[in-house]
């Protein structure tokens, strides 16, 4: 009996984790009729999402304009511009801002601080105005101001600062930064709490820390706080002077006291607010029907218990009036805490929502507040039974825009009228987004996934431009730095006909003659469901008779040796079509190239060896096994590691080229699924020049790659003629740099490359300095003789070695997983049953296998077994685990216990492919609560040391 060993490591989880003055706070709803028509939900293939830039560096906002420009920002400070007519990115300007926060210890940590938020003013066709709101580079405050605009270019001396907010820089977070203007003219401005979550002393508590030098702990000095503008909704109206007035209907009236405390010492309030008592709102947007202005708020990481509060809720807020919405007291549905003295420990009394009392010595405001507003959406980390849809786990609430077609009418892809009144919402963690309707009276309705299948890397804000597009900045996966999956996306909507998708494949597309190919049409499909007309074309490249057949399926014989172009077109009834070739050599029977491995024919195991062999068979020219047809040197061999991870499918389909080496396959990848090979070949000039052309043009030229990459980014002509090439902008510098390098390379003379032998042993060395987590890419190919009136044909096979590390998003099947896009992107396996299935794996020398695995309390996780099974969810069980505690007694939340636990086979050794799958359980678990979060699979041979 052997044994396989399942070791479940639970390990902590760390938590991160135009200018009139309104005379009434809201308009008549009734005069605006219905929120929207009767209309059927649009099919997800009309919407397409475009990518415009990427790899940047921590983008907070974006503001589109009514030319169609549209300007984001980052947290660094830097503002800048996409221009849809040249598809270009541009800098606007870089303002100085500060970023971190130094503590009492003088310790300096990166914090939220930074450039926070932006909005054009309502005129700004006509005036040019940009307000920012950011944290100033020196003082201790964040900073309202006024700039001009003008050619493209931030007018820094145009500066006037409306409003500044002083803040405590010694302990993080919480900073806001939303902004939007109503037609009156009136600017709101969400600001946060500034106060820390990170303390043991406050963790699992309302942040009402009152002890002397603990009021960076304490939100009564800000969100509850009156006469404070952090943790605030403010509203006010930019004058043109650079001053501002109060609009009537804000929460406090201007130039009173507003009510005395029990001693008779007048408080004062600050006439600005709106609405107050937030903690981390983010984006605000306004309902142009009815003037109702909503945010997404992030709430606390706390669990629910009986003297001390309610789980963390995170938010979506609707203002329909000035307002308390309650933190740090009450949160969610007013789901209240209890008041804790901080000194003794004691716990006092529950705070009531009708009836909130601010007595903190850091209060500088009224002690009687304003009774406590109810959120309108209120999700928590495990799942929600009011809002089921909002899934489990890390959670951060953003926001979004209320859609209303009539707010851009002349649009050129508005969203259809599906979509009227309803509020766009996403969140940063778990990346997808909601559209939420409301009814007439801006109820809360029902909910529902926009573009499910869809997922948006730690999405931050969201508008709608003048266009109908909707435009998504996404932040990406880790904090306080720039990301590769940092993005500014456009979302456009197809109403019309769209064309057919036409699909080509045929069994073979070479042999000798007489050669019988059928071709196949199937995955060709119209998505506006109208009846195709198929036509297949075959036409000799040398010249000759073109056939012509009807069929969707057609078999056609090729009598005669040459090269063939057979191409699909699919008709709808419309007249849009589409077409697809395929190119087919009658006369040369391809090649054939097999690598045999000696051990697992899945995985590389690190500091060990493999013995291989490579044998080549070709009908015209002999085989490898006689030296007298085909020799060793005549064949290439080698074995490339990538650290890159990737689809080991979409490696083998891409490395058809028998030329193609490792090295270059990320290029050679990038530009075919680009439309290079439209306009450029390697040797003949097209509409474009040659890559060979180009690369003897530039060599030599140290700034070759950076400008070409840049020029294939933006496009351009007049270089080698007048033809316009195409600009790329949905490529990073990077991939661009990554392709030109490629062309820039093929100047150089082709030279032999080191081939390995054809038969041998490889050791499997990590190269220095790389990690061991990517793949061996093993390789041989063979290029034939060709025959006549047929050019040679290469033909390879290759082998992908995977790291015996695997993820669990790397997964070929799942059930029940839900990942997150925080900063460890955590997995969760949620209800009973659910599991991960990884396709045929090899276990031949496999002795055990370590899955590492925690049951995090912060997401109420159930615990469960893991099952391993083969072939199947249900099928042959080889071992199972105890049963995972998703706690142990006394254990705090957001902690977790470690323990190892063994599963023994059943059966004889496992060797062979099979398909593979680890399910947990835990039948007492609700159906979507999360049972445990997976981070790694490791498959470990026999003489690895336990």
């Amino acid at each position: 009996m052997a044994t396989v060993r399942l070791i479940l490591l639970l390990i902590g989880l760390t938590g991160l984790l135009s200018m009139k003055r309104p005379d009434a706070d809201k308009p008549n709803v009734a005069k605006r009729g219905p929120v929207r028509p009767n209309a059927a939900r649009p099919e997800a293939n009309r919407f397409t999402r475009v990518v415009l830039a990427e790899k940047l560096n921590e983008p907070m906002a974006l503001a589109p304009l009514e030319d169609g420009r549209v300007l984001f920002i980052e947290r660094k400070g830097t503002i800048h511009q996409y221009n849809p007519t040249t598809n270009r990115i541009s800098v606007v300007a870089t303002i100085p801002v500060n970023t971190t926060y130094t503590n009492r210890e003088g310790k300096v940590r990166e914090a939220e601080d930074g450039l926070l938020g932006i909005v054009p003013d309502p005129n700004f066709v006509q005036n040019h105005w940009l307000y920012l709101y950011y944290s100033d580079p020196d003082a201790s405050k964040n900073v309202l101001a006024r700039y001009e605009m003008l050619d493209d270019r931030l007018v820094i001396e145009s500066k006037k600062v409306l409003l500044e907010i002083p803040t405590q820089r010694e302990e993080c977070c919480h900073t806001g930064g939303g902004m939007v203007f109503d037609p009156q003219g009136n600017l709101y401005l969400l600001t946060g709490d500034n106060t820390s979550p990170f303390s043991s002393l406050v963790s699992g508590y309302a942040p009402i820390d009152e002890r002397p030098g603990r009021s960076a702990w304490d939100a009564q000095k800000s969100s509850s706080n009156t006469n404070d503008l952090r943790g605030k909704l403010i509203r006010i109206h930019p004058e043109q002077d650079g001053s501002y007035t109060i609009p009537k209907g804000n929460l406090f009236a201007e130039g009173q006291p507003n009510g005395s405390d029990p001693g008779g010492e007048a408080r004062r309030t600050r006439p600005e607010i709106y609405g107050m008592g937030l903690r981390n709102p983010w984006r605000l947007s306004r309902d142009s029907r009815t003037g109702y202005v909503y945010w997404g708020e992030v709430g606390p990481d706390m669990k629910d218990s009986v003297g001390l509060g309610p789980y963390g809720y995170d938010e979506f807020n609707q203002a329909r009036k000035a307002g308390n919405f309650g933190w740090p007291y009450v949160v969610g549905n007013n789901a209240a805490y209890w008041d804790r003295d901080y000194t003794t420990g004691k716990v006092g009394a529950q705070f009531n929502p009708a009836k909130l009392i601010n007595d903190s010595p850091n209060n500088t405001g009224l002690r009687e507040l304003p009774p406590a507003q109810k959120a309108l959406i209120w999700y928590s980390h495990r799942a929600s039974d009011e809002f089921p849809l909002m899934g489990n786990g890390g959670r951060s609430a953003v926001g979004g825009p209320i859609y209303h077609k009539s707010d851009f009418k002349n649009a050129q892809r508005p969203f259809p009228d599906y979509y009227e009144g309803k509020w766009l919402i996403t969140d940063f963690m778990r990346g997808w987004i909601m559209s939420v309707t409301l009814d007439a009276q801006s109820n809360y309705v029902a909910m529902e996934r926009f573009l499910p299948n869809e997922r948006f890397d730690s999405p931050i804000d969201m508008r709608f431009a003048p266009s109908g597009d909707l435009y998504l900045l996404e932040y990406g996966s880790a904090w306080f730095q720039g990301n590769d999956n940092a993005r500014l996306v456009r979302i456009e909507y197809n109403s019309g006909n769209r064309k057919p998708v036409a699909q080509a494949s045929a069994d073979k597309t070479a042999g000798v003659v007489p050669l019988n190919i059928a071709f196949s049409s199937a995955g060709s499909t119209d998505y506006d469901h109208d009846t195709l007309i198929y036509e297949w074309q075959t036409t000799p490249k040398a010249g000759g008779t073109i056939q012509t057949f009807t069929s969707a399926n057609p078999t056609v014989q090729f009598d005669k040796a040459g090269v063939y172009t057979a191409r699909l077109t699919v008709t709808d009834a419309k007249g849009a079509s589409n077409s697809k070739t395929l190119e087919i050599k009658a006369g040369n029977e391809p090649p054939a190239v097999a690598i045999t491995l000696k051990g697992n024919q899945t995985f590389f195991f690190p500091n060990q060896s493999i013995e291989y062999a490579v044998s080549v068979s070709d009908r015209e020219d002999g085989s490898l096994s006689n030296p007298a047809q085909i020799t060793p040197d005549q064949v290439a061999v080698s074995m490339e590691y990538l650290p890159e991870r990737f689809d080991r499918v979409t490696v083998a389909m891409n490395q058809r080229s028998a030329d193609m080496t490792a090295s270059y396959a990320t290029a050679q990848r990038l530009i075919s699924e680009s439309d290079c090979r439209a306009c450029h070949s390697i040797n003949r000039p097209s509409v474009g020049p040659a890559y060979q052309h180009i690369a003897r043009k530039y060599k030599g030229d140290p700034n070759a790659v950076e400008r070409l990459a840049r020029k294939v980014i933006s496009g351009g002509s007049g270089i080698w003629s007048e033809a316009t090439m195409s600009a790329h902008p949905q490529l990073s510098l990077t991939d661009a740099s990554t392709i030109v390098t490629y062309i820039l390379s093929l100047s150089e003379e082709p030279k032999t490359a080191k081939s390995l032998p054809t038969s041998g042993s490889y050791p499997f060395i990590i190269p220095e300095g790389q990690t061991s987590t990517g793949v061996f890419i093993f390789r041989a190919a063979y290029t034939d003789k060709g025959a006549p009136d047929v050019s040679p044909i290469s033909a390879e096979k290759v082998v992908v070695l995977l790291s015996p590390v695997l993820l669990p998003e790397q997964a070929d099947t799942t059930k029940g997983t839900e990942q997150t896009t925080a900063q460890n992107r955590p997995f969760y396996m949620i209800g009973s049953g659910a599991y991960l299935g990884y396709s045929q794996l090899d276990l031949t020398g496999i002795d055990h296998i370590d899955v590492a695995a925690q049951a995090p309390a912060r997401a109420d996780a159930a615990g469960g077994i893991v099952e391993m099974r083969l072939d199947s969810p249900a099928g042959k069980r080889v071992g199972e685990s105890p049963m995972i505690s998703s706690r142990t007694p006394g254990l705090s939340a957001g902690s977790s216990t470690t323990q190892r636990s063994t599963i023994t086979i059943q059966s004889a050794p496992i060797a062979g492919i099979h398909d593979v799958y680890f399910v947990v359980k835990n039948p007492a678990a609700r159906p979507n609560q999360v049972l445990l979060q997976l981070t790694s699979i490791t498959f470990k041979p026999a003489d690895v040391t336990k």
